[in-house]
């Protein structure tokens, strides 16, 4: 059969990202790897296992060919078969690793869950259900409630506003985040975009948002609904505090600078 002679020894997967050293760090991080080689815009991975190599390159490196230097891979996900699925999902939501997709299991038995890196890679961890038995976590579970109290560990402080999450994955829901911001009066948080939807009700105060060009004042009471992928800016004529909602999978960008970043209060 034509392909005999093939004999793979190892296998890399080649990743061009916006910020090498962020994805060397998740990955050094999250998922056991360690640096074989590096240079400036550039790093090589490995774990000496059955994972594969990994390979980051800076956007734009001149090692590439034109035609491949500004092209970052659309809808590649690294999947990693794994024993211990249930162990590893609670080693990573305990230490704040970035789940974007929560541990679900599917009809043909496929038990899954998704992390994605600060440049937007997503690795998935699988395990298979034995045939002949049930899945190792207990499927008959009935859903329970959540009860989520502010902690003061869950707050993040900018030179902006103040989040305190509330719920997020590592906080008990399945695909929602929630969380509160508090502004000051004569605070203003950068332009950015946002890549999921997200609704916003002002509790207290008032907010000035403008997005895609149009500027609202929004005052306690009112709800305000932000598109995806939309420029906006959120300024706060007086002290503020508004409840956001919005898909836990939401990552921000800021115009001028390449890459996105997660939001931590939504994880």
């Amino acid at each position: 059969m034509p392909g005999d002679a093939l004999n793979v020894t190892t296998s890399t997967l080649s990743l061009t990202v916006a910020d090498v050293d962020a994805s060397r760090e998740f990955f050094c991080t999250h998922l056991g790897y360690q640096v074989a080689m590096a240079a400036d815009g550039f790093a090589s991975l490995t774990r000496g296992d059955a994972a594969p190599d990994i390979v980051l390159l800076r956007r734009g490196t001149e090692v590439l060919p034109p035609e491949q230097r500004d092209r970052q891979a659309g809808g590649l996900i690294l999947a990693l078969t794994v024993t211990g699925l249930d162990a590893e999902e609670r080693r990573l939501r305990e230490a704040g690793a970035p789940i974007t997709m929560p541990l679900r299991e599917e009809p043909w038995g496929e038990r899954l869950f998704q992390l994605t890196d600060p440049n937007g890679v997503v690795v998935q961890f699988v395990e298979w259900a034995t045939p002949d038995g049930p899945a190792q976590t207990p499927a008959a579970e009935e859903p329970t409630m959540h009860v989520i109290t502010p902690a003061p560990e869950n707050v993040t402080a900018s030179p902006n506003a103040t989040m305190t999450a509330l719920a997020a994955p590592s906080r008990g829901s399945a695909e929602l985040s929630t969380w509160t911001v508090a502004m000051e009066a004569g605070q203003t948080g950068p332009e950015h975009f946002i890549s999921r939807e997200q609704v916003w009700t002002v509790t207290t105060g008032a907010l000035q948002v403008t997005c895609g060009g149009r500027t609202e004042k929004i005052t306690a009471g009112q709800t305000f609904v932000l598109p995806p992928d939309v420029l906006r800016q959120v300024h706060a004529p007086q002290a503020a505090e508004a409840h956001v909602s919005m898909r836990s999978d939401g990552v921000a960008s800021v115009p001028g600078t390449e890459g996105t970043r997660i939001l931590p209060w939504a994880q």
